[in-house]
């Protein structure tokens, strides 16, 4: 008689901004009892040393160009199938929240075409990481009337309509994965009249002990360029919300880590 496996399981989990505390109940149970744990770079690595099975298999499949480490989804993908066809649960840790600018759809994708078992737990994204940890409540009473997760993949995708009704909009808007075009950005908005009483807020490293803050106005960045870079986790929140970062900051930020900011020559002025 001929015995099939029996196939395991893939939970596909977020594991919270940077700060190893925001990770959720849930997916912390499923860090503790995974055999195979494959990891993003934003993912605490507090978390995989303190709860992480002694036994379990961790894998990790970052991307950061700037080290020159780059898995292709494509492996990643074999891998949850290698081990959930094994019998075994394997927990792929995602950093921030699990749906959101992130490649969950090619693992969906994966795991249902081999008929793998799978979860899916939500995490603390970015976006409200920073918003938090940055005293910026992202859709305040008076100051926005929702909010936009965006991302500026793609520039010629963006049309001149599109610029302008970001510029216009009362909606706070956060970028995503668009440090190395922060300057662009900043210079379509004003060139789109954005009204220049709002702030824009580049927080990077968000709810880590490295977290860094500046927040400008556009009206004191009319005349000045912004570097653009792309190695550093970095969340830009952009509204007239961004003014209510002196009021309620709470986080204390090291006055002694190192930004992107500091090791270029640029001087910003009333910026935190």
């Amino acid at each position: 008689m001929i015995q099939i496996a029996k196939k395991g399981k893939v939970v596909l989990a977020g594991a919270g901004p940077g700060d190893p505390d925001l990770i959720s109940l849930k997916a912390l149970k499923y860090l503790q009892t995974a055999d195979v744990v494959l990891t993003d770079r934003l993912v605490s690595p507090l978390l995989i040393d303190q709860y992480a099975r002694k036994d379990a298999e961790v894998i990790y499949v970052g991307k950061q160009c700037s080290k020159g480490i780059w898995t292709p989804q494509r492996d990643i993908n074999e891998l949850i199938v290698e081990f959930a066809l094994q019998g075994k649960l394997v927990l792929r840790l995602k950093g921030g929240d699990a749906t959101l600018f992130s490649n969950v759809l090619d693992e969906l994708q994966t795991v249902k075409k081999h008929e793998i078992p799978y979860e899916i737990i939500p995490g603390v994204s970015a976006a409200f990481g920073a918003a938090a940890y940055t005293g910026i409540p992202l859709t305040a009473r008076d100051h926005s009337r929702g909010v936009r997760f965006l991302t500026l993949y793609d520039l010629n995708t963006v049309s001149s309509h599109q610029w302008k009704d970001w510029a216009t909009t009362e909606d706070t808007l956060v970028f995503y994965m668009s440090g190395q075009r922060l300057n662009t950005l900043t210079q379509q908005l004003l060139h789109h009249k954005i009204d220049t009483t709002k702030g824009i807020a580049v927080v990077q490293q968000a709810t880590t002990p490295d977290q860094k803050t500046r927040v400008f106005s556009f009206e004191e960045i009319q005349h000045k360029e912004l570097p653009e870079f792309e190695y550093v986790p970095t969340l830009l929140i952009i509204g007239k919300v961004v003014n209510l970062h002196h009021q309620f900051q709470w986080f204390t930020e090291k006055s002694t880590t190192e930004s992107y900011f500091d090791n270029h020559k640029i001087i910003y002025q009333n910026a935190i």
